[in-house]
């Protein structure tokens, strides 16, 4: 199934009453409120996503923030959300699926082919005039098997030795890769080797991701297009965005779940400043 699926496709989906599990992961660094917003306006039948218990695993120093959950986690919680077998599902938030995409990342992972990001997600919505409704919606627990292990990831020793990477994506915002500020983890700066490939730039100003073409040049004036691909972030959630946008382009990626925050937090790693 293709990562992108418009409003309009899914309103269509919606009044025609085709099956679809559709999935608000209303999340920010720094904005705790995720399920309050949620509950204030979201997209009709909508089933909230929390990206810190269900998306993630309890984080550490040597593991990063945001570990990826447990196959057995992933799967209750999925079961939580309604889904079932063979269910299209449609991901969204409201920042441009920088949220959602953790999501998206994981189920195809799990082996779930029918899911999909909302291009420009709750924003696009509202703009075309479609309801929003409030509450909380739930669907009946439902029985889907996940068998996660379809998406590549590397590890900490890969992307030191280089082994499994060619070309390294730090995802974060340029001033964070040059280590000018860090508000999060405990030390600034990138991974030597890594290219600044802010993952704002994927999107458009309305939110929605920037054509195929676009981003195959984006990509490509970084190095992307050729050899093989990994991308980090902070914590490992906003590099699967990345990685949804290199799939927009044609270019397969692998995902560091650990990201700075693993690396920065594992003794003896070296770490590099500047441009």
């Amino acid at each position: 199934m293709k990562t992108l699926m418009d409003v309009q496709e899914l309103q269509e989906r919606m009044t025609s009453g085709r099956q679809t599990i559709l999935l608000d992961v209303r999340w920010s660094l720094g904005d705790p409120h995720g399920h309050e917003h949620y509950r204030a306006a979201h997209i009709p039948g909508a089933v909230y996503v929390d990206m810190e218990t269900q998306l993630c695993s309890p984080g550490g120093p040597g593991l990063g923030r945001h570990p990826l959950p447990t196959a057995e986690a992933l799967q209750e919680a999925a079961r939580q959300w309604g889904l079932n077998d063979g269910d299209v599902v449609v991901a969204y938030d409201d920042s441009g699926n920088l949220a959602a995409a953790r999501l998206w990342w994981l189920l195809r992972d799990a082996g779930v082919p029918s899911v999909s990001l909302l291009d420009g997600g709750l924003t696009a919505w509202r703009a075309a005039g479609f309801d929003v409704e409030g509450g909380e919606e739930r669907h009946c627990v439902g029985s889907v098997h996940l068998t996660p292990g379809h998406m590549p990831v590397v590890s900490v020793p890969d992307v030191l030795d280089g082994s499994a990477v060619d070309v390294l994506l730090d995802a974060r915002a340029g001033e964070r890769f040059r280590g000018e500020q860090e508000p999060v983890d405990p030390q600034a700066g990138h991974i030597p080797g890594a290219v600044s490939a802010p993952t704002a730039d994927n999107l458009a100003a309305d939110r929605r991701f920037r054509t195929a073409d676009e981003l195959r040049r984006r990509f490509g004036a970084l190095g992307a297009d050729r050899g093989r691909v990994a991308v980090y972030c902070g914590s490992g959630i906003t590099a699967a965005h990345e990685i949804a946008a290199l799939d927009i382009a044609g270019i397969d990626a692998s995902l560091f779940p650990g990201s700075w925050s693993q690396w920065s937090t594992t003794p003896g790693l070296p770490v590099v400043t500047g441009a």
